[in-house]
């Protein structure tokens, strides 16, 4: 389905960092326009902002997943985290497409720098946490850090229902969470996109096997919907699961794999087409507490360009499927 010429144009009518994706997801532009964009993203706008803030040791706020001095400061007591510290900034960099070249150097730097909170772990290795394990197994990736220890740590720590849990480490549950799986599902599909290295596909499917027979949205236990969550969308959306981002992650899954939508994101799917505003866009919901370097998108309740570029290519991707394969996907379980 073709995207709407007025939507379109005000999609591309912004910062490099979306505007490249946009051209080559929703406007079909040959590679070199994209690519051309895409190589902006270090030199203009949010790229480059977010690039001068860079420490000289490689790092960004003096920490690895908190800011210098944040623990035990009055900013600590307030709701919310900052968003400012090294591995947030790296993640908001590949997102947006950065170049890792513009990085050289960085890996050993932070290699050599930087050290977890917890425990004083040394970066490359993770830590405990499954959602910062799944990004830095990305960033380590896309900077060509030895990560392969730390990719091997995810099969290894997948729970018996087939997902993962950041407060399983803990000891603090012993069922998925929503949540930690889309992002330990994220990080291994970078991860074995960037470096074809796919000792992580075997647990990645099964990880989105979990989500796929909850259909994204319903509790294995009642049928119920798991959480308001699922509906919330808002960008940046750090480390909220959501359907919209879930679908977005089974779109580049099913890229990378080469195969069809499953059906049973169909639910999931009419979440998303109902939450699309008349005008085509999505709207941005309440941001996720905490200190950023600057704004990225919309103020909340307003047009957001980032939803509504991630809305419109995943619905895009499922219309246009369905009408290739002209079938309607079964079965489904009652709407949310």
């Amino acid at each position: 389905m073709a995207t709407d010429k007025r939507l379109l144009t005000w999609l591309l009518d912004s910062d490099p960092a979306l505007r490249w994706q946009a051209e080559r997801d929703l406007a079909g532009a040959p590679a070199e326009t994209w690519e051309a964009t895409r190589a902006r993203v270090a030199t203009e706008g949010f790229g480059a902002e977010l690039l001068s803030k860079q420490d000289a040791d490689g790092q960004w706020a003096g920490g690895a997943y908190f800011p210098a001095g944040y623990f035990g400061s009055a900013e600590a007591d307030r709701p919310g985290q900052p968003w400012t510290a090294t591995t947030w900034a790296l993640k908001d960099l590949r997102d947006w497409g950065l170049d890792a070249s513009v990085l050289a150097g960085t890996a050993d730097k932070l290699a050599a720098n930087s050290r977890w909170e917890y425990d004083a772990l040394p970066y490359w290795g993770g830590e405990v946490d499954v959602c910062i394990n799944s990004y830095t197994l990305a960033t380590g990736a896309w900077l060509g850090a030895d990560v392969s220890a730390l990719a091997a740590w995810f099969p290894q720590h997948r729970l018996a229902d087939g997902g993962w849990n950041c407060e399983a480490e803990e000891g603090r549950s012993e069922r998925s969470s929503f949540h930690s799986t889309l992002n330990a599902l994220r990080g291994m599909l970078a991860y074995e996109r960037i470096t074809a290295d796919t000792s992580v596909r075997a647990a990645r499917h099964a990880g989105e096997e979990y989500l796929l027979s909850r259909h994204l949205l319903y509790r294995a236990t009642t049928g119920a919907p798991v959480g308001d969550f699922v509906g919330q969308f808002v960008f940046p959306s750090r480390h909220r699961y959501s359907a919209l981002v879930a679908l977005d992650h089974f779109r580049d899954a099913a890229l990378l794999d080469g195969s069809p939508p499953d059906p049973r994101l169909a639910d999931a799917v009419d979440l998303v087409r109902a939450a699309r505003q008349p005008d085509g866009t999505w709207l941005q919901g309440a941001r996720l507490l905490g200190r950023t370097w600057f704004d990225v998108d919309a103020p909340e309740g307003e047009p957001s360009r980032w939803l509504t570029l991630i809305g419109t290519r995943v619905l895009d991707w499922w219309d246009e499927e369905l009408a290739r394969t002209s079938s309607r996907p079964t079965p489904r379980r009652g709407a949310a």
